[in-house]
């Protein structure tokens, strides 16, 4: 297996919290299990090249994409990928790394060429059956959470959804941190209602308004998000849905985002 699939670094976050596999058999024990870090590596190959799962190179990666998907399957069913998330994001912010007084959110489609649940059809794409990536960022760009939609849902219908699902992000004494205090929005989330509902949670709705030209100046701090998708759509996995399951392609987006919190903490050294 190439080292770069599977850094000593995300390895060390990582090994504490995958399942313990049930023991071995005593009697006609079978053949030994591939690793959980050579199964990783498969895994983020698939993520990152964008291949069929049966198209993953046995003498590249050591693993066939069968024993790849099963693990992806076992980890995601069991949380591994949120908890690895929220110990980065908690890494962030103990050195300082994560400004979440500002954070801006957005959605991103994508097409879903096998269907399955979140599917719709997507009105920028004539009506194909599409899902669609909604994003909430810090103020440098960092997710802190991502959910996956339909393609025919609007982008406002995420808003407290996303919020909700920024974990508790310890690092420092006191409370963990939960909400943002400023939330930035393009205009497809100009609604009073959840105008609101964020001043009734504390947080400042910057949210640029329809029917009015633009330059309001709020680009210049909601920017961060298109750029954090575009580092997620070069995991070429993302860029079209090809898993059925949607909990499966829900994984793989939270290990992207894992992936690019890990790369933000390598700016240390």
């Amino acid at each position: 297996m190439p080292a770069d699939l599977v850094p000593d670094d995300l390895w060390e976050r990582i090994a504490p919290l995958l399942p313990a596999r049930p023991a071995r058999r005593h009697r006609h024990p079978g053949r030994l299990p591939v690793s959980d870090r050579v199964a990783l590596g498969g895994i983020v190959y698939v993520l990152r090249k964008g291949v069929a799962w049966r198209d993953v190179p046995i003498q590249v990666v050591g693993c066939s994409g069968v024993t790849a998907w099963r693990r992806l399957r076992d980890w995601t069913e069991a949380g591994v990928w949120p908890r690895l998330h929220g110990v980065l994001l908690a890494e962030l912010r103990a050195v300082g790394l994560l400004e979440m007084d500002d954070s801006a959110i957005d959605g991103s489609h994508v097409r879903a060429l096998k269907g399955g649940p979140h599917t719709g059809p997507s009105p920028v794409d004539r009506g194909r059956p599409g899902s669609k990536h909604h994003l909430i960022v810090d103020r440098h760009g960092t997710p802190l959470a991502v959910t996956l939609t339909g393609g025919n849902r609007h982008d406002v219908t995420q808003l407290l959804p996303l919020l909700d699902a920024v974990p508790p992000i310890r690092g420092l004494p006191g409370r963990p941190r939960t909400r943002p205090r400023r939330l930035f929005a393009d205009r497809g989330y100009d609604f009073d209602k959840y105008r609101r509902l964020l001043w009734k949670r504390g947080i400042k709705p910057l949210i640029a308004r329809r029917g009015v030209a633009h330059g309001s100046g709020l680009g210049k701090t909601r920017w961060v998000v298109e750029r954090t998708f575009a580092w997620l759509h070069q995991f070429k996995r993302l860029r079209i849905r090809y898993e059925i399951r949607a909990d499966l392609h829900h994984g793989l987006l939270q290990l992207a985002c894992s992936i690019i919190c890990l790369r933000r903490l390598r700016t240390l050294f």
